[in-house]
């Protein structure tokens, strides 16, 4: 057992004066390409990586739940009555109210628990810490209480607890990743018809990076909902003339060109980038699945380039570490990654360049911004699971 998780163990006995009967780790991710798709119904290419949230979880035989937030020190406690779950004022437990509260709304009782989590995931940095804070407890409840349901429906429940009780209106990639996960492979969601293709991804060949730009982002407070707003402004105009369409998915860059006049400036480039991207992540799995790693990098620097034009979520950070990235011996792809407006770059290196690329990059950005640049190698692992 890991030191961390062997510290929430021991953090548990003593909050809660026994062990627990239950320990989970669950994952954040990458996003290679795909953003802001998601909630259009569209495709995207995560991977779970070793940046991971651990619960340590036990029944209590109270009707409370019990909640330590170990890297906070913060403890909240909540009565279970008749009445459903609501959203708090503490906004890390609403992440794991709202998911006790999806199990009480699928009418499968969730008896009172003590949870301790903690983790190695940077907040704000768009590794979806989040995601895997939800998608760990609904795997530890699932489990204590023996409801079986199966992974991806515990992906659905966890996007609906964020929905409900952080107000983030997320797509499910975020939860999916953090759940159907394979080591060693990305996987491509068709997240209409939530089909999903895994892909192998050979970290000899090209070593992930991310590069955190140290500006915090917070999607509930952030421009996230209304990127999506306008998206569905967008979608509203072309169901007008093509009753069938239920989401930009359903639309075709030939329809958007045809329409562009019916739309203000801002909507149309939104949709725009969006019919683009899930090009882009159809192209770039047929260059991974055929070995092409540069055509692959080539499909991310045009997704940071809509991401910073089209979409407008990317920030000055983001785009330095892109413009320092790009052109530097082994680098085959970077852009930004996540909901936007901060967090990190994913960059896809040649493993014996990465000491270079790691000084090089450092060293531009501190010349520029006069911080220190933190960075993380990640690997590719499984989704959630027993720690």
């Amino acid at each position: 057992m890991q030191p961390l998780v062997q510290a929430i163990a021991g953090a548990f006995q003593d909050a809660f004066g026994r062990e627990p009967a239950l320990l989970v780790r669950a994952p954040g991710r990458v996003n290679l390409i795909g953003e802001h798709t998601d909630y259009n119904q569209g495709f995207v290419l995560p991977a779970a990586i070793n940046k991971e949230i651990y619960f340590a979880v036990a029944p209590n035989g109270l009707n409370r739940l019990r909640l330590l937030a170990f890297d906070k020190q913060e403890r909240h406690e909540v009565e279970l009555t008749a009445a459903p779950l609501q959203p708090g004022q503490v906004q890390w437990a609403n992440y794991l109210m709202g998911v006790a509260a999806q199990f009480q709304q699928r009418g499968l009782p969730v008896a009172g628990f003590d949870c301790v989590f903690g983790g190695t995931i940077p907040m704000g940095a768009g590794l979806s810490s989040s995601a895997a804070v939800e998608c760990g407890l609904a795997y530890a409840l699932n489990e204590l209480h023996g409801y079986g349901l199966p992974p991806i429906e515990l992906a659905q429940l966890a996007q609906k607890a964020e929905h409900e009780f952080a107000g983030v209106l997320c797509g499910l990639m975020d939860q999916f990743a953090s759940t159907m996960s394979r080591t060693g492979h990305a996987v491509r969601l068709d997240c209409r018809s939530l089909e999903y293709v895994y892909f192998p991804f050979d970290t000899q060949a090209a070593q992930v990076v991310l590069c955190n730009s140290g500006v915090k982002h917070n999607l509930a407070d952030s421009e996230y909902n209304v990127r999506r707003l306008q998206c569905e402004q967008g979608v509203a105009v072309f169901r007008g003339h093509y009753p069938g369409i239920g989401s930009l998915r359903d639309v075709t860059l030939e329809q958007l060109h045809a329409h562009q006049a019916e739309l203000d400036e801002v909507t149309y480039r939104r949709c725009r980038y969006v019919l683009e991207e899930n090009q882009r992540v159809l192209a770039a799995c047929s260059f991974l699945k055929a070995g092409n790693l540069s055509a692959f990098g080539q499909q991310m620097l045009s997704s940071h380039a809509g991401l910073r034009d089209d979409y407008e979520v990317s920030c000055p950070e983001l785009d330095a570490l892109v413009e320092a990235a790009t052109g530097l011996p082994g680098v085959f792809g970077s852009r930004m990654m996540g909901g936007g407006f901060g967090g990190c770059t994913i960059n896809l290196v040649a493993p014996e360049q990465v000491e270079n690329f790691l000084a090089e990059v450092s060293r531009r950005f501190t010349a520029r911004y006069g911080r220190s640049l933190e960075t993380y190698q990640a690997q590719i692992v499984a989704g959630v699971s027993a720690a």
